[in-house]
C-alpha cells in the first residue's frame, strides 16, 4: 500500500506553487515570442477587443504544451535550489531519506503533467489551431479594409499603393483616400486622390470593390505619345462617385480553406493514423504510375502494345544509330536534332513536374509523421526536463529567480536547436522522421541520468565553490590568513614554549635556506620523473600551525596583528606539480602543459622564499612582544 508522507505534500506543494507561477511566466514569453510572427496583422488594423481576445485565446491554447516542460524544469530547479539553500535538502539526506525518495511526489505529478500535455496536443490543441487559422482567414474576408493601415503606404494590392489617412470601423468609410496605380509601369502612373471611400470583397473572394467619393484621377498619356514629341499627354478626370476593381485577394484562396482541414496540426493522434495511410496509399499508387510512365515511355513510338515493350528493347539495342544518323542529309540531321531536343525538354519539364508533385506528396506525409511524433517527444519533454532540473536544482543549491532561469534558458536553447534542426531536416527529407524528431531527446536523456546519477552521489560537478578552489590551486592564489580574537578563551596560550618553539623554526628557516638554493632554476628531470617531497619544509609548517593555533587564544592585540601575517605555505608546489608520480611525468612529456607547470613550480619556489623571509620576520616580533608582556606581568 502506497503511504503519502508529510514529506511528499511538503516537496509538492512547493513544487505546485512554483510552477503555476512559472508556468504564466513562460507562457507570456512565448506568446510574446509568437506575437512577432503576426505583428503586422494586428498593428494599425483597428481590431477590436472581440477579436483580439479570440486571438490571444487561441495563441494561449497552441502554446500551452509548450509552457509545460519550461515550467516543470524551471520550478524543479527552484524547488530544489531553494531546498539545499536553505539546508532542507541536507536535513532530508542525514534523516535517511534518499534523492529519489525525495523526488518521489514530484514524479508522479510530473507524470500527470505529462498525460494533460499529450491530452492538450490530441484533444485541443487541433481544435486550438484550426480556430486559430480559421480566425486569421475570417478577419481577412469580412473585413478587407482590416489590412489597410492608417498613415502609411500599403503595397499589398498588385499594381497599387493605397495611402488612408482615417478609418471609421463601425461604418467601415475610409478618409483622406490616395492611390498610385502603376498598370503600364512608372511612366504610365495614374494617382487617384478622394475625400472619402468604401472598401469591400467581391462575392468570389478574388477582388476588391472600391467606391470613392468627391476626388480627382490624373493620369500619364505616355503610351499614346507620338514619336518625337516633347511634351507628354495626360488625362484629368473630377468625379463625386467612382467604383474601381482591384485585384486582390486578400491573401486568401480556396486552397487556403481545404489547407485548415488538412494540415498535420490540426489533427489529433488518431486522424493523423488514419490520413497516413491513405496519404501513403495514394502517393504509392502515384509514385508507381510514374513508374509505368517512365518505363514505357521510350518504347511507346516503337510499338503499339505495351506488353511488346521487352522485345522493343532488344530490337533497340542491336541498332547503330551514330551510323544511321551518319547516312543522313545535312537538313535531316537538325529536323533530327531539333526533334530530340524538343523531346530532352518536354521530358525533363515533365520529370520536374513530376519531381515536384511528388516532393509535394511525400512531404504531406512527413508532416504527418512528424507532428505524431511530436506530440509523444513533446509530452515526455515533461519528464526529461524534470530530471533535469531537480536533479541540477539539488547540486547547485541556488534558490530564487537568478541562477535557476540561466540555466533554464541554456538547457531550453540546447533543446530548442537541435529540435528544430531535427524537424527541418526530417521535413526536407535530409533525415529520417524518427531520427529527427528524437535526436533533442538522444542528447537531453542521457544529461537526466548523468545529473540524476551525480545528484544522488552528492557530487560537486556543479558546485562554483570546488570550481573556484581548483582554479586557485591551478593558478597558484591563496587565500590570506584570518585570525580573530575571540571572545571566550578556555585555555590560555603557553607564550614560553610558543616563543621558543618560534625561535627554533626561525633557526631551521635560515638552515633551510643555506641548504637548498630556491633562487635556483629547478632540474626538471627531478620534477616530472623522480619522486621527491620537502618533508623539511612540511615539518615547518606543522610546527607553525601549532604555534599559530595555540597564540591564537590570546587577548593581545598586537599578536593577533602580526598572527595574521603569517602566510599560507604550499609544502609541496615548489617540489613537483602533483603528488602522483604517473600524473607528473604524463605532465613532462606533454610540452606545453609541463612548460606551464615547470614555470609555475618556479614560481612558488620564489613565493616560498620570500613566505620563508616573512615568517622570520613575524616570529621575531611576536617573541619581542612575548618577553614585553613577560617582563610586564613580572612587575
Amino acid at each position: 500500500m502506497i503511504r503519502i508522507k508529510k514529506l511528499d505534500i511538503f516537496i509538492a506543494k512547493q513544487f505546485g506553487l512554483l510552477f503555476v507561477g512559472t508556468f504564466f511566466i513562460c507562457q507570456f514569453v512565448l506568446m510574446m515570442q509568437f506575437l512577432w510572427r503576426y505583428v503586422d496583422e494586428l498593428i494599425g488594423k483597428g481590431l477590436s477587443m472581440e477579436v483580439l481576445a479570440q486571438f490571444f485565446w487561441y495563441m494561449g491554447l497552441m502554446l500551452m504544451p509548450q509552457a509545460f516542460p519550461l515550467a516543470i524544469l524551471l520550478s524543479s530547479l527552484i524547488t530544489f535550489g531553494n531546498s539545499g539553500e536553505s539546508s532542507e535538502l541536507t536535513a532530508i539526506k542525514a534523516a535517511g531519506i534518499s534523492l529519489m525518495q525525495a523526488f518521489r511526489s514530484l514524479i508522479v505529478v510530473v507524470g500527470l503533467i505529462c498525460c494533460g500535455s499529450f491530452y492538450f496536443q490530441n484533444v485541443i490543441g487541433p481544435d486550438a489551431n484550426k480556430s486559430f487559422a480559421q480566425l486569421l482567414l475570417s478577419m481577412k474576408q469580412k473585413s478587407p479594409e482590416l489590412e489597410i493601415p492608417e498613415g502609411v503606404f500599403y503595397d499589398g494590392i498588385p499594381n497599387s499603393n493605397l495611402y488612408v489617412q482615417k478609418k471609421d470601423l463601425k461604418t467601415g468609410k475610409l478618409y483622406g483616400i490616395m492611390i498610385y496605380r502603376m498598370n503600364g509601369g512608372y511612366e504610365d502612373a495614374a494617382i487617384i486622390l478622394a475625400d472619402s471611400g468604401m472598401l469591400q470583397s467581391t462575392a468570389e473572394k478574388k477582388h476588391l470593390l472600391l467606391t470613392l467619393y468627391s476626388g480627382e484621377w490624373f493620369e500619364n498619356m505616355r503610351s499614346q505619345d507620338l514619336a518625337g514629341s516633347a511634351s507628354v499627354p495626360y488625362r484629368r478626370e473630377t468625379f463625386s462617385k467612382k467604383r474601381i476593381v482591384l485585384d486582390f485577394d486578400g491573401g486568401f484562396n480556396l486552397a487556403d480553406v481545404a489547407g485548415i482541414s488538412n494540415d498535420a496540426r490540426s489533427k489529433s493522434m488518431t486522424k493523423i493514423r488514419h490520413d497516413l495511410d491513405s496519404i501513403r496509399e495514394f502517393n504509392d499508387s502515384v509514385g508507381r504510375a510514374y513508374y509505368r510512365d517512365a518505363r514505357y515511355t521510350m518504347f511507346n513510338m516503337q510499338c503499339n502494345d505495351k506488353k511488346d515493350s521487352t522485345k522493343a528493347v532488344k530490337d533497340a539495342a542491336k541498332i547503330d544509330y551514330d551510323s544511321v544518323f551518319a547516312k543522313l542529309k545535312a537538313e535531316d540531321r537538325q529536323v533530327v536534332m531539333r526533334d530530340a531536343l524538343s523531346h530532352i525538354e518536354m521530358n525533363a519539364s515533365e520529370i520536374s513536374i513530376k519531381g515536384d508533385y511528388s516532393y509535394a506528396l511525400n512531404r504531406q506525409e512527413r508532416m504527418h509523421e512528424i507532428e505524431a511524433w511530436g506530440k509523444v517527444t513533446l509530452s515526455l519533454l515533461c519528464v526529461v526536463f524534470f530530471f533535469i532540473g531537480a536533479p541540477l536544482g539539488a547540486i547547485i543549491r541556488k534558490g530564487g529567480l537568478g541562477v535557476p532561469v540561466i540555466i533554464s534558458v541554456l538547457v531550453f536553447i540546447v533543446y530548442y536547436i537541435f529540435d528544430f534542426s531535427g524537424m527541418r531536416m526530417a521535413r526536407d527529407d535530409n533525415w529520417t522522421v524518427l531520427f529527427g524528431r528524437w535526436i533533442s531527446m538522444m542528447i537531453l536523456v542521457p544529461l537526466a541520468v548523468f545529473f540524476t546519477y551525480k545528484a544522488n552521489r552528492d557530487s560537486v560537478v556543479f558546485n562554483i565553490d570546488a570550481y573556484k578552489l581548483f582554479f586557485r590551486r591551478i593558478l597558484g592564489i591563496r587565500t590570506k590568513r584570518h585570525v580573530f580574537k575571540k571572545e571566550v578563551i578556555i585555555n590560555d596560550p603557553d607564550y614560553a614554549n610558543d616563543a621558543t618553539i618560534l625561535e627554533k623554526i626561525s633557526n631551521d628557516i635560515t638552515e633551510y635556506s643555506q641548504t637548498h638554493g630556491l633562487l635556483r632554476a629547478p632540474n626538471p628531470i627531478k620534477v616530472f620523473f623522480r619522486e621527491g617531497d620537502d618533508r623539511a619544509i612540511r615539518d615547518i609548517n606543522d610546527e607553525l600551525e601549532a604555534v599559530i593555533e595555540d597564540l591564537s587564544n590570546t587577548k593581545d592585540k598586537v599578536v593577533i596583528a602580526n598572527l595574521n601575517r603569517y602566510p599560507v605555505l604550499a609544502t609541496h608546489a615548489h617540489t613537483r606539480p602533483f603528488r602522483r608520480r604517473w600524473l607528473n611525468a604524463l605532465t613532462g612529456l606533454i610540452l606545453p602543459l609541463g612548460l606551464f607547470f615547470y614555470l609555475r613550480m618556479w614560481r612558488f619556489r620564489l613565493r616560498l622564499l620570500r613566505d620563508l623571509r616573512v615568517i622570520k620576520n613575524a616570529n621575531t616580533e611576536i617573541c619581542n612582544r612575548i618577553e614585553e608582556m613577560t617582563a610586564k606581568n613580572r612587575e
